[in-house]
């Protein structure tokens, strides 16, 4: 096991690895930028180095300066969090070149999961479902409308290299997929520096489902479920529940057995997730991320299982704790994202926080870098906390989750509680009858 691992990131999510370090009996680096000199993950780490101005390419996203931070520090391993360079498979072999454990698959993984029509191919040939589309890349319009016309209209132009909803454009007849080739592939390379595209299928009413799998890299790989994430603005997730509500144990069981059997065949080792459409009973592929999902609590909540520790026993070459028999739904799990955003605009709120109470109580969990005096830098993503409930049945879990955003406390700054306490008292999401188009229409007709 590692004496020290450095955790390349900030916020809540240090925390939280720094939570499963001290849990472990293992010393914690947290590294910080010159803005984040006073957050909460660096006061809650045993050591603490700055590497850099609040610019995120400066500091966060700068491999040099961790490197060095392990180095001076003596950390044997970076469990890099999500987001920056967690699925940067350059980083990754930086990491292996000076003898620095990365905490997470291996760079051939990433590699092959970070470009979606390489990760589409390699799934489709591990046997898992894909949504009907192009083989391969499209280069000009011209092969977009003779594919468009194969797979039938509507269809969604992708950016090979996408991901956060940039470089996808929806087109619903022959009409509409000039301009959004042409428009998704012009973002493509704004956004990502290539402009290769991709057609799918566009499914009318799909749900996003996701699956939690967990590899020990040497064949032997599990899955957690399914959590539901089609609650999404921008194609940004804004609440998560698991299991999901319109799931049946008998279709959890056979994707389940599909994922933890595509990630064992290729020795997969450590957290990732199977993200799907999922329409008609039918699942389809979308992409994979090999990193640790910011929705993981909800999936720890009903299964009792710690991912944070399961991936540095893997990484370190321990076994995982568990195997599929053992791993038993116990209830409902809810995570809404709470943002530091001013409703109904969405526009960044970063200030100083003048008072803060977390929220508590059985089933309670509220994972938060916040407190008193905080200064919310406006460098980063507006994320300020996940607020997750966990109860015996889906029902208790909405009435607990109400319970609880009653309870919290942030003042000085907006934060996105307004929009969760409206959309609990929806019918749809009572009882959980939505897709991935609901919560655009619904914004749209109340926070015109």
């Amino acid at each position: 096991m590692f004496d020290k691992i450095l955790i390349a990131n900030r916020g809540e999510i240090a925390l939280r690895v720094i939570r499963a370090c001290r849990e472990m009996g293992i010393a914690s680096v947290a590294v910080h930028s010159t803005a984040d000199a006073d957050a909460m993950h660096v006061r809650m780490a045993d050591e603490s180095i700055c590497i850099g101005p609040p610019s995120s390419a400066l500091s966060y996203l700068s491999m040099p300066a961790l490197i060095s931070a392990c180095e001076i520090t003596g950390a044997q391993a970076i469990h890099p969090g999500y987001g920056f360079l967690s699925e940067n498979a350059g980083f990754v072999q930086m990491l292996e070149d000076h003898d620095i454990t990365f905490i997470g698959p291996r760079a051939e993984h990433i590699r092959i999961m970070g470009d979606k029509i390489t990760a589409k191919d390699t799934m489709k040939a591990l046997g898992v479902p894909c949504v009907p589309g192009s083989e391969g890349g499209v280069n000009d319009v011209d092969e977009a409308f003779r594919v468009a016309a194969e797979i039938g209209y509507p269809v969604i132009v992708k950016a090979t290299a996408g991901g956060g909803g940039r470089g996808m454009k929806v087109a619903l007849d022959e009409t509409g997929l000039d301009v959004a080739f042409r428009s998704a592939r012009a973002e493509a390379k704004a956004a990502f520096g290539n402009p290769d595209v991709y057609l799918e299928k566009y499914l009318q009413r799909p749900r996003h489902i996701e699956i939690q799998v967990f590899g020990d890299g040497k064949g032997r790989a599990v899955h957690l479920g399914e959590r539901d994430c089609s609650l999404q603005r921008r194609h940004q997730k804004v609440l998560e529940e698991a299991p999901g509500p319109a799931i049946t144990p008998e279709q959890r069981a056979r994707i389940g057995k599909v994922c933890a059997d595509a990630v064992a065949k290729i020795g997969y080792s450590g957290a990732g997730t199977i993200e799907f459409l999922f329409e008609d009973g039918e699942f389809y592929f979308i992409e994979m991320n090999t990193r640790l999902q910011v929705e993981h609590p909800v999936t720890e909540a009903i299964f009792g299982v710690d991912l944070v520790r399961q991936q540095i026993r893997v990484a370190a070459g321990l076994p995982m704790e568990f195997h599929q028999e053992d791993l038993v739904i116990n209830g409902h799990s809810i995570e809404v994202r709470i943002n530091a955003e001013k409703v109904p605009g969405f526009s960044p709120c970063p200030g100083r926080i003048t008072q803060y109470h977390a929220p508590g109580g059985l089933g309670v969990r509220m994972d938060s870098a916040l407190y008193q005096g905080y200064a919310i830098p406006p460098y980063y993503d507006s994320l300020i906390g996940k607020l997750i409930v966990h109860g015996r049945d889906r029902d208790e879990a909405l009435a607990r989750l109400s319970r609880a955003l009653g309870e919290l406390i942030v003042d000085g700054v907006d934060t996105t509680v307004p929009l969760f306490r409206d959309l609990l008292a929806e019918p749809d999401i009572q009882s959980g009858n939505y897709s991935i188009h609901w919560l655009e229409r619904w914004l749209a007709q109340h926070y015109a």
